[in-house]
């Protein structure tokens, strides 16, 4: 039975996980958040005291998450990991920069490829990351690749901290989200960039309701 998938990919703070839950949420399909995948990887790493250049070390605890730690479907039901929920811990700066330094690694990336590709079940897949359309589902029926300037990017996520209540810098943001953009676009294996036949958006000036309408129109187009 063949499943349909639409990949979103794009950088840290682009607004595609919102957006992919958002359309997964309209059309019913599941929804994987494969940057969860890695920060659950990287959180239970940082828990471990496993140094995150330690691709053998990584590789082997990947292979132990299943029996771990729980990746829902929707974004309704919690993540856990050892038997407590770690939603929230996953949402921080250090799961996040954590996550990018251990993605960079070839192995690691091989280690989870098969994980994010099971997620590929009936009615539908919608997947946001950074190698979706590229390399996790190349055949993918729609690829999107979302994307706005660091500047916004960097100023969304100080507003979602303060937002929460923690304290936060703007200028450091802007300069973290500069150094996760390079760390992600040059990395050896599956770096980010658009697929080919990508469909490319800039949200840098447009709210998320109008991207969601442009993107909802795409899949109208294609279905």
């Amino acid at each position: 039975m063949h499943v349909p998938v639409i990949t979103i990919d794009g950088p840290s703070g682009s607004g595609k996980g919102a957006i992919s839950r958002a359309l997964a949420s309209r059309l019913g399909w599941n929804y994987l958040d494969s940057g969860s995948l890695y920060r659950l990887l990287a959180l239970a790493a940082l828990h471990e005291g496993i140094a995150l250049d330690d691709a053998a070390a990584l590789v082997d605890l990947a292979g132990q998450l299943g029996g771990r730690c729980s990746m829902p479907a929707t974004e309704t039901v919690a993540i856990m990991l050892d038997g407590e929920e770690v939603s929230a811990e996953l949402r921080t700066e250090a799961a996040g920069n954590a996550a990018s330094q251990l993605a960079v690694l070839p192995a690691v990336r091989r280690a989870l490829l098969d994980w994010q590709r099971d997620c590929r079940q009936p009615p539908g897949l919608v997947a946001d990351g950074r190698d979706m359309g590229t390399v996790v589902f190349p055949d993918a029926e729609l690829k999107l690749f979302l994307t706005a300037r660091p500047e916004v990017r960097a100023e969304r996520r100080y507003k979602q901290l303060k937002d929460m209540g923690k304290e936060a810098n703007l200028a450091d943001l802007i300069e973290e989200v500069k150094a996760r953009d390079e760390r992600d676009a040059t990395r050896r294996t599956a770096p980010l960039k658009p697929a080919e036949d990508a469909h490319l958006l800039d949200n840098s000036d447009a709210l998320e309701a109008a991207t969601l309408a442009e993107v909802l129109d795409l899949v109208r187009e294609r279905f």
